[in-house]
């Protein structure tokens, strides 16, 4: 199969990604909104915004038309934010290959009505195409793998074939790809921990203690998977590297972005001010509304998402936040 890569978005995970690809000789370009940006992105040799001081391999390079770059590519990554990512699908989906092989790397939830990055582009790629979408998640801290520190990730797909193509261009050395049928629960896995790392940045703010964190850490696992199970997505999938992989590395990193914005919510500042301060967009804030709106469609409970919305947007303070949790009715675990 053809093994030249396209990667639409110049973010911190499109551009590692590029990094890793070109490091094994694929050749690999990445898409830019602008003229300008790529222009600068190709005289830097460096993603100076992002990834400072990790350099591009040779066979790295970027450009800003979508028929060149996209045209060509036997796999396309999307790595966009997700509220961002119905516009980019419909800007290169006239260039797509017929043959071309379909990658959302992107970690959210569409607003208002809480879609999948995979649903989007089954509804926005030509029918020949809608076989061809893979998705890709797991505890994957961008700089740590352009730094080359030994990682693992899951690529997903209705086609065994098509995910099996995937894990072979990503695999090296450093990063180990699984494969999986699990679209769905890959996708909420990298999606929903989000929300919960949020909450675990708040309890680091409080000084709430470990107790709290892995109490806080377990139960937002069960609340990611009854949400999961109820979409369809395969119980299992939320214990593995997708959910909890992604949930304990995204939850106890220091380069993690929804840890940090939960952590500066404990300090008192509101999120209008955090996110004025960061150049990364923080999906698990978007994410939040969106999965209660799919939560309420589904009727499944999901009392650590909403406590957290409610801190975001209705200003509850996260010690009060806490104590509603823990005042929740007693009840079996399982």
């Amino acid at each position: 199969m053809n093994s030249t890569v396209a990667i639409v978005g110049t973010t911190t995970w499109g551009t590692t990604l590029g990094i890793m690809l070109a490091r094994r000789n694929i050749p690999t370009t990445l898409l830019a909104r602008t003229v300008e940006e790529a222009e600068r992105l190709n005289a830097d040799q460096q993603n100076r915004r992002f990834l400072p001081g990790i350099p591009f391999p040779d066979r790295l390079a970027v450009g800003s038309d979508p028929a060149p770059v996209v045209g060509p590519a036997g796999l396309v990554i999307l790595a966009v934010p997700s509220n961002h990512f119905r516009r980019n699908v419909q800007w290169v989906a006239p260039a797509l290959s017929p043959e071309a092989t379909v990658l959302s790397v992107s970690k959210g939830l569409e607003l208002p009505g809480g879609k999948r990055m995979s649903q989007i582009l089954e509804e926005e790629l030509p029918p020949a195409l809608r076989s061809h979408v893979c998705v890709l998640s797991g505890p994957n801290l961008a700089r740590e793998i352009a730094q080359e520190k030994p990682a693992a990730t899951v690529v997903a797909g209705r086609d065994e074939n098509q995910a099996a193509y995937v894990q072979e261009l990503l695999m090296s050395p450093s990063f180990r790809v699984y494969t999986s049928d699990d679209i769905i629960g890959v996708e909420l896995g990298g999606t929903l921990k989000n929300i919960i790392a949020l909450g675990a940045g708040i309890a680091d703010g409080l000084e709430m203690g470990q107790n709290s964190k892995s109490t806080l850490i377990t139960r937002g696992l069960a609340e990611m998977a009854r949400l999961g199970i109820a979409a369809g997505a395969q119980y299992l999938t939320f214990a593995g590297l997708a959910g909890l992989g992604d949930l304990v590395a995204t939850c106890y990193s220091e380069l993690s972005r929804n840890r940090y914005a939960g952590e500066q919510l404990a300090r008192g500042r509101t999120w209008p001010e955090i996110r004025d301060t960061m150049q990364n967009v923080v999906e698990g804030v978007n994410t939040t509304g969106a999965a209660l709106a799919m939560a309420e469609r589904l009727n499944v409970e999901l009392p650590i998402a909403r406590v957290t919305y409610r801190i975001l947007f209705e200003n509850l303070p996260p010690r009060e936040a806490i104590a509603e949790l823990m005042a929740r009715p007693p009840h079996s675990e399982w």
